[in-house]
């Protein structure tokens, strides 16, 4: 939040108060933008298909590993200690490759953000060049994302320009 006041505060110091009633502010609404654009829901539904890929595999290797544990439970009493050991190693190895395929899927480095980003990104530049092109024909000095960081404390619609972003989207 005193991130948001400064940048404000910076914004209104740099330029004096005469050029502010020149300038021409623009806003748009990226998650608006976001949910009413084809291309990006036919994007999450691919995504949605491949973590529910991954959930399922994940599901079966811990309803094996649950299953072994299970059954090691029932029988370590009459296991002898070489048995005992050798289930033991293998739990613990079933553990170690389920908890290797979540990191390697869901991990901060895993492949749903590089598929995420796969994805995305296209449509991510689509709307931005669309913004810019808005921006540039309409003279806007700045356009602003409300639903970003950097919060709007009050926007009169008239500058709002997430339906025309969405309008021109729609029509390529």
């Amino acid at each position: 939040m005193k991130k948001k006041f400064v940048f404000l505060f910076l914004l209104f110091s740099i330029f004096p108060a005469a050029s502010f009633s020149q300038l021409k502010i623009g806003y748009v609404d990226s998650d608006t933008i976001m949910d009413n654009l084809p291309d990006v829901q036919d994007a999450r539904q691919k995504l949605d298909a491949i973590i529910q890929d991954w959930q399922n595999e994940l599901n079966k290797m811990d309803a094996d590993w649950k299953a072994k544990y299970d059954d090691y439970q029932k029988r370590k009493l009459i296991m002898t200690d070489q048995t005992r050991a050798e289930v033991e190693a293998e739990l613990v190895t079933l553990e170690n490759k389920t908890s290797d395929f979540r990191e390697k899927k869901f991990g901060s480095n895993g492949e749903l953000f590089q598929k995420q980003d796969e994805l995305m990104k296209p449509i991510q530049n689509k709307i931005f060049n669309v913004i810019q092109q808005i921006a540039e024909e309409e003279d806007f000095d700045y356009i602003f994302d409300r639903s970003g960081d950097i919060m709007l404390l009050f926007a009169k619609e008239e500058y709002d320009l997430t339906s025309k972003v969405l309008e021109r989207l729609n029509m390529e």
